[in-house]
């Protein structure tokens, strides 16, 4: 056995061994119970970052416990190449403009450009560890996944979930598309408070303080609520807007907020989800200030042109210079920006697509209730989310590359045509609808020209799983699990469990498992953000192990964002050596081991010991991963390993080893047993977490004993380690406890361990443990060097060093 563990050879060899023995794939045919895995598929659009890594593995870690466990494990991989993000890559790499191409020639060179990325992004998932099966993956963008898609859209418009309206919508100038509520982030600025002087139609001076002034063109009304005394007398009345001179009513509405500025608001077109309330409910008219390019309208006069900070400058310097800006306040304020450009949004009005949310949103909560939420803390968000919407999911984007809707209207009736299910996908930009109107007979048919939300093809990823709605590989909705991120409960999570609730009327996983993010400072590290000073996925490779990195990404507890440790992965590295040395020490007592019949063994005193802590470790360890907290059973297993196998029982076993003929042969066979016994389980609890040195382990000591190929094909058989021998481990512990002494009695007189003591004298008045002490003198002899123990009852207690208060001992040293 090689002296050192050279990990990019015997990791390179256990990937080997997975690839050809095919032990991560999934058996339809299988009788096991299915363990079903809704992975998240990551965006295409560069290369992975170590966030990833940590996330993922914690997937990975699950996967292969559940393996361990029994169950035929589905654990699929996706790629997310249907959006922005993978647009802007595939523009810059082939040096084009998307808009330049047939859609669907622009879609073929995506996933051509895609491919290759997603070869690179198996490489380093291979390179992890992660137990994937690679024949089960899928593309967002891909033919199969258009057809579902699209398929789920006109199931839930033949259902009455969708409608197409003409709406007020959140747009993002920037991005040039509409967005959903759930991509919203919230940012701070600085910005100025302007109190503007309006004038009523019979000369009274009104006060009206705004953040936006460059919406004056746009303002349609005039409000103060009907409880202020101060604007009675201006009921019925009919306002001035200055500057662009149009007359505009001041109406009365509850929703004003007596104490906030002047209690005087001015109604635009639109600067809040409030004017388009007051829009809808009064029926004023609508005027259009911003153009979808971000730039003022030629109806604005003064302001055509100008993109919205240029507006407000030049709106400002208007007013002041007509006397009608009487004062100005430097503030701080929250408005709503697009999470992915971060520029501010503005609401326009567009004919979408939109999912009906805000009719069920007690249906959505009441199902929240049905999915176990790993940690449980995370539904509160999950509820906070559903309970605050104010919106229908607008699905629609004005954007070329996506998933097209399978729809034409006819521009005669309006009447929407919806596409075949065998046509599926379609793109009704490139292809004609042959037939007339089925409503009017018009021939006047044209193709819609949106594609619909990435989150609406991505919300979908269990019915993209089962393959439905074939539902052809076996695998059912509810599936196991769906591991995520916190950041994304109001967007994947939710949309999932709409689909699934409107599709299949049922949860989309019985359990969600929600990981924390990698902190590079107080900052998660994510693509947008650039360079870290955490290192890259590859980085960390050249410089350590895949188990030790694996190793570092298990101490990521649930729910918890996590700060980049160079320590942790030292202490990896440290287990890792130690495993390899423990094994390397045992190899001949584990190469010599027989089969022997664990019910005809006599189990020594120290056996027993190590068994029954075992099978309390192991105990300890299924119940923490019954709570999927992984962090904890590594913890136990860490434990186990460092203090009860290696700083005691190896030690004990020493003289054993290499003094076998002091031994009775009874004994020695015990040893044997347990050493290899509990070796084995050793490796089965540490599997999940450093998968590669376990295997290599397992093929040098237990694959031919075993008669298997792999570790990963190993079921863990608890009736193994089915023991209780408490009483007697109990009892055990307190010789431990001695033997800690004698060491460091020894380390305090600056003393090598292996130092011969003369004698060493026990004392204790408690005979029956005087007893089970005297049965392991040999062993004692052997651990603490001791030419002679002497066993006493009557020793004073004066000149004895306390073990507790049944033990005590003194130590001669002939020196």
């Amino acid at each position: 056995m090689d002296k050192r563990y050279d990990h990019i050879k015997f990791e390179r060899k256990a990937q080997e061994i997975w690839e050809k023995l095919k032990v991560y794939n999934y058996n339809e045919n299988s009788k096991k119970e299915t363990f079903s895995i809704d992975t998240p598929p990551p965006t295409v659009s560069g290369s992975l970052h170590t966030g990833h890594v940590f996330s993922y593995t914690h997937t990975d870690i699950i996967a292969r416990y559940k393996r361990m466990l029994g169950f035929n494990v589905f654990y699929p991989m996706g790629f997310d190449d249907n959006g922005l993000p993978t647009e802007r890559y595939v523009e810059k790499t082939n040096k084009t403009k998307a808009h330049l191409h047939k859609r669907s020639d622009f879609i073929k060179m995506c996933l051509q450009a895609t491919q290759e990325v997603e070869k690179e992004f198996e490489a380093l998932w291979k390179k992890i560890g992660l137990s994937i099966d690679w024949t089960k993956t899928y593309s967002t963008i891909e033919d199969k996944v258009r057809k579902i898609s699209q398929y789920s859209f006109i199931d839930l418009y033949k259902k009455g979930h969708i409608y197409r309206k003409e709406e007020p919508s959140l747009y993002c100038t920037t991005c040039r598309t509409t967005v959903a509520q759930a991509e919203l982030d919230d940012a701070q600025i600085s910005s100025t408070f302007n109190d503007i002087e309006f004038e009523t139609n019979d000369g009274q001076k009104l006060t009206i303080a705004t953040t936006r002034p460059e919406l004056l063109p746009a303002c349609v009304a005039i409000f103060y609520n009907p409880k202020d005394p101060r604007y009675k007398n201006l009921k019925n009345k009919k306002a001035i807007v200055p500057i662009f001179n149009k007359e505009i009513p001041i109406l009365e509405d509850e929703k004003v907020d007596i104490e906030k500025g002047t209690g005087l608001v001015m109604c635009c077109t639109f600067g809040d989800q409030t004017d388009i309330y007051w829009y809808k409910t009064h029926k004023l008219p609508f005027f259009q200030a911003i153009g979808f390019d971000g730039k003022w309208t030629e109806q604005t006069g003064p302001l055509a042109g100008l993109r919205v900070h240029e507006a407000r400058k030049k709106i400002l310097e208007l007013l002041k210079e007509a006397g009608k800006l009487l004062k100005q306040e430097k503030i701080k304020h929250n408005v709503s920006v697009h999470e992915r450009c971060k520029q501010e949004i503005e609401y326009l009005i567009l004919k979408q697509w939109f999912i009906k949310i805000l009719d069920h949103k007690k249906e959505f909560l009441k199902l929240a209730e049905k999915i176990e939420w790993k940690p449980e803390f995370m539904k509160a968000r999950y509820k906070d989310w559903v309970e605050n919407l104010g919106w229908d999911w607008c699905i629609s984007r004005q954007r070329f590359y996506g998933i097209p809707f399978p729809v034409w209207h006819c521009t005669q009736c309006n009447y929407i045509i919806l596409a075949e299910k065998k046509d599926l996908p379609v793109d009704p930009q490139e292809t004609e609808y042959s037939e007339k109107c089925p409503e009017c007979g018009s021939n006047n048919i044209e193709g819609d020209t949106d594609v619909m939300d990435t989150w609406n093809t991505s919300s979908l990823t269990p019915q993209i799983n089962i393959n439905w709605p074939e539902n052809n590989i076996g695998i059912n909705i509810p599936m196991s699990i769906r591991p995520q991120a916190h950041d994304i409960i109001r967007t994947w999570a939710f949309y999932t469990i709409v689909k699934a609730y409107y599709h299949q009327n049922d949860i989309p996983w019985k359990e969600i498992v929600i990981s924390g993010h990698v902190l590079a400072g107080k900052e998660k590290i994510s693509k947008s953000k650039g360079k870290s000073n955490v290192p890259t996925p590859e980085e960390l490779l050249e410089k350590y192990p895949s188990d030790v990195i694996r190793y570092w990404t298990a101490q990521g507890r649930l729910g918890t964002d996590t700060a980049f440790s160079e320590n942790q992965l030292k202490i990896g590295q440290r287990l890792i050596t130690k495993l390899w040395n423990a094994f390397r020490f045992c190899k001949d007592h584990l190469s010599s081991h027989e089969n022997f019949d664990a019910s005809k063994i006599e189990f020594g005193n120290l056996s027993k010991w190590i068994l029954q802590n075992f099978s309390q470790t192991i105990k300890n360890y299924h119940k923490y991963f019954g709570e999927y907290n992984y962090t904890q059973a590594l913890e136990t297993i860490e434990k186990f390993f460092w203090h009860n196998f290696c700083d005691n029982y190896l030690e004990l076993i020493k003289d054993q080893i290499f003094n076998p003929d002091n031994y009775d042969s009874k004994i020695l066979n015990s040893t044997k047993f347990v050493l290899y016994q509990v070796g084995f389980g050793i490796l089965q609890l540490f599997n999940p977490f450093i998968p590669h040195i376990t295997e290599t382990l397992f093929q040098k000591f237990y694959k031919e004993k075993e008669n298997q190929n792999s570790i990963q094909d190993i079921i863990f058989d608890m009736s193994k380690f089915d023991f209780n021998f408490e009483e007697e481990a109990k009892v055990f512990g307190k010789i431990i406890e001695l033997i800690s002494i004698v060491r460091k009695l020894k380390t305090e007189n600056q003393l090598s361990l292996k130092v011969e003591i003369e004698n060493l004298k026990i004392s204790t008045k408690d005979k029956v443990l005087l007893e089970v002490i005297k049965k392991e003198e040999n062993l004692l002899k052997g651990i603490t060097k001791a030419k002679e123990i002497i066993f006493d009852e009557n020793l004073k207690e004066s000149n004895l060093k306390k073990i507790d208060e049944k033990i005590f001992i003194d130590i001669f040293f002939n020196f």
